[in-house]
């Protein structure tokens, strides 16, 4: 009997949270809309912003992030940055919550499969892959600046990748795509290659054979993965471009925007390779039998320098690919 009282309690406490939580973010919600409706009656420029919109970027990020803490893909500072970080894409534009929403589900999981196998060769390997604020800021910080950006520019909202009319807002989206799609890439190439492939790892600035988990390693399977991750980013876009844009007939055609994202994860995984292979020390350490980002007696260099970790190689291939690919793109995009 006492066990069942104490399954009712829980139960009643859980709902009673949250019924709290969902009463307190629509209260947030809409005093934010009443600040954007007074703001918009002041500069008479501003478009104020649906309570429904506020409702959803503030919900929905929170209660993901909840969701991801309990399940050990995030920890408590990692939760804060992700908050933000959902919050501020799912306000600008429901296209980028979609693209990273398929971004964190996917790694999440991708993170989790294979432990024992991944355990083998990392020397540094967590157990759930818990990503903490740095890492969560390494993959999208850039994102985020560019939605604050895309909010200056046309204001929150969903639009069509149209260069003849919104050529300043569409470069901001492939870009913020093209960021996601590099992060989400090289993830899965890190998460599914050392678990699926056959083959002997290569580093990719010699091509010559290197021990599984060296900086700048990379294999066929790898490849297709990163592709792959691309792919998964760009298809969310897509979707909720079909679902949302309203004149989406009257500009060019969308589904090019999962071929960018496709191409964006596999050149941005082989550009995350050659800048581990070259700025990331890699070294074998015969006293654990791994490869190793430290020098010590006992370890030999594979290759790279001790310059940069993976976190800020990360975030220099998510810059580079959000800067120049979106120029490619516009020479070839439909018009």
């Amino acid at each position: 009997m006492t066990s069942e009282g104490d399954v009712l309690v829980k139960e009643y406490i859980k709902m009673m949270t949250d019924m709290i939580v969902l009463c307190s973010t629509l209260a947030l919600s809409l005093s934010f809309w009443l600040i954007s409706v007074t703001i918009s009656g002041f500069s008479g420029t501003l478009m104020p912003v649906s309570p429904w919109r506020w409702l959803f970027s503030i919900l929905v990020p929170f209660l993901l992030t909840v969701r991801a803490m309990k399940r050990k893909s995030l920890s408590y500072s990692g939760a804060l940055g992700a908050l933000f970080v959902g919050f501020v894409l799912t306000m600008a534009n429901y296209s980028f919550f979609s693209a990273l929403l398929a971004f964190f589900i996917t790694s999440s999981r991708l993170t989790k499969w294979g432990e024992a196998q991944k355990r083998k060769i990392d020397s540094e390997y967590k157990e759930g892959g818990q990503r903490n604020w740095i890492q969560v800021f390494c993959n999208g910080g850039v994102p985020t600046e560019l939605a604050l950006l895309y909010m200056i520019e046309v204001g929150p909202g969903e639009i069509a990748v149209d260069f003849s009319k919104q050529y300043t807002a569409s470069w901001m989206c492939l870009s913020l795509l093209g960021a996601l799609a590099c992060s989400c890439g090289d993830t899965w190439a890190s998460e599914v290659g050392p678990v699926l492939s056959q083959s002997q790892p290569r580093l990719i600035s010699t091509w010559e054979e290197v021990p599984a988990g060296t900086n700048g390693g990379v294999t066929p399977v790898g490849l297709v993965a990163s592709f792959l991750g691309g792919l998964a980013v760009g298809v969310g876009y897509y979707a909720t471009q079909l679902l949302m844009v309203d004149d989406l007939n009257m500009a060019p055609p969308q589904w090019p925007i999962m071929m960018y994202a496709s191409m964006a994860g596999l050149l941005g995984s082989m550009l995350d390779s050659y800048l581990g292979a070259h700025m990331q020390y890699s070294g074998f350490d015969a006293s654990i039998g791994k490869v190793v980002a430290y020098e010590s007696p006992t370890t030999r260099r594979i290759c790279g320098k001790p310059i940069l970790d993976n976190n800020a190689v990360n975030l220099f291939s998510s810059v580079i690919v959000a800067l120049v690919l979106p120029g490619l793109a516009w020479g070839m995009w439909p018009r």
